[in-house]
């Protein structure tokens, strides 16, 4: 999935405090948290033995910034020994960036991947159609709604005039309406990790990749990081209906994290993130190839809005939580025939990355031919116990 382990880290190295978990082989085996560092991979447990628990200590990062553990492997080697058709189970390899934080998503985020969920919706899962309504309603809407600040008086506007002509639509409510989608996207301990497979699921015969940002969120609702996250989506199953969300976005392996967390510090914060590019690269096993990216600088709720509305008075996470941003990226382009837009490929290796993050890859196969997920939170405590951590 790749040539050389060094394309997965930040431009800069690992610099900043970037944080993550591995499998260890050592004794029972299991995770555990860790930092990554240039110099190798250091054991955090000895602050607390899950990430969640760790990531809500009172200034997570200036705690670990100054924590002497011990080594336990090299960054690199880890990283060599992700992929899941080459690991080494004798050996660290590296597990997504989460553990018991709930995993949320943010949606219709940018008014471009909003049309597009217009278009699904109106489509009800037939590409031919989508194209069609595509070329119809997006110069007729899109122009309009790029600077309207959601909420405001003038999105209400825009709404009146769109139910005029019948195009109003739930994603467009969600879009430039006053509250946000936030969705769960997984149960913790569900996300894949680098160089793990993605799941689509086997009756879906439309869906893409989504290259977002992922915020990391403690239980007092404080972003303290951030990490590259793979929102998996059947376009054709939330098409037919928007009841179908659950299908369409939790699946076995659809939620893909990492490879780290990077915290926030005097080289990395909020603003680094507000502006970031999250570049996708796809490569299908049949020679075709798309790359794209998607700018945070476009969105249209800023990141905090976006934290807000997960946690605040009336929802709380005390476990903390790991939150997609949304993308702008919805690949209409042709893969198979004409019309008929892009959609997976058994097979195909997605690459999402960024300068300051690295890159997280992975590889798609059907959700059923993946293996059986079935270390849940029961697990990591009975796991936790054997090895004297709790």
């Amino acid at each position: 999935m790749w040539e050389d382990v060094e394309e997965l880290l930040p431009v800069d190295g690992l610099s900043g405090i970037f944080v993550g978990r591995i499998w260890s082989p050592e004794g029972e085996g299991g995770p555990l948290p860790v930092r990554v560092r240039d110099d190798g991979v250091y054991d955090l447990s000895h602050l607390a033995p899950t990430l969640a628990e760790i990531l809500n200590l009172p200034d997570a990062a200036s705690i670990i910034r100054a924590s002497d553990g011990r080594r336990v492997g090299e960054t690199q080697s880890a990283l060599a020994n992700s992929a899941y058709d080459r690991r080494n189970p004798e050996l660290p390899y590296y597990l997504a960036p989460s553990d018991l934080q709930a995993t949320k998503a943010a949606g219709v985020t940018f008014v471009k991947s909003m049309l597009e969920r217009v278009i699904e919706e109106q489509a009800r899962g037939d590409l031919k159609l989508a194209e069609e309504i595509r070329l119809n309603i997006a110069d007729q809407i899109g122009g309009s709604l790029r600077d309207i600040d959601p909420g405001s008086e003038a999105a209400e506007r825009v709404k009146m005039v769109l139910l005029e002509k019948g195009l109003w639509s739930q994603y467009l409510e969600v879009g430039i309406g006053p509250d946000a989608e936030i969705f769960t996207k997984c149960q913790p301990l569900a996300s894949v990790g680098i160089g793990a497979q993605i799941g689509i699921h086997p009756k879906s015969i439309w869906n893409n990749p989504e290259p977002e940002a992922v915020l990391s969120i403690n239980s007092r609702g404080q972003i303290i990081g951030a990490t590259l996250g793979n929102d998996v989506n059947l376009r054709d199953f939330e098409g037919r209906s928007a009841l179908l969300l659950g299908k369409a976005k939790d699946n076995r392996a659809s939620s893909a994290l990492g490879p780290f967390i990077r915290l926030f510090d005097d080289s990395f914060d909020l603003d680094d993130v507000r502006q970031m590019q999250i570049v996708l690269r796809v490569a299908g096993e049949d020679g075709f190839v798309m790359e794209g990216s998607s700018s945070l600088s476009e969105i249209s709720r800023d990141l905090q809005a976006l934290a807000e509305a997960t946690v605040n008075e009336s929802n709380q996470f005390p476990d903390g939580v790991m939150l997609y941003t949304g993308t702008m990226f919805a690949p209409t382009e042709d893969r198979d025939a004409a019309g008929q837009g892009f959609t997976h490929h058994v097979g195909d290796v997605v690459s999402i990355s960024n300068n300051k993050l690295g890159k997280l890859v992975n590889r798609v196969e059907h959700c059923d031919q993946i293996a059986p997920w079935s270390f849940g939170i029961s697990h990591l405590m009975q796991n936790l116990a054997k090895r004297g951590m709790l």
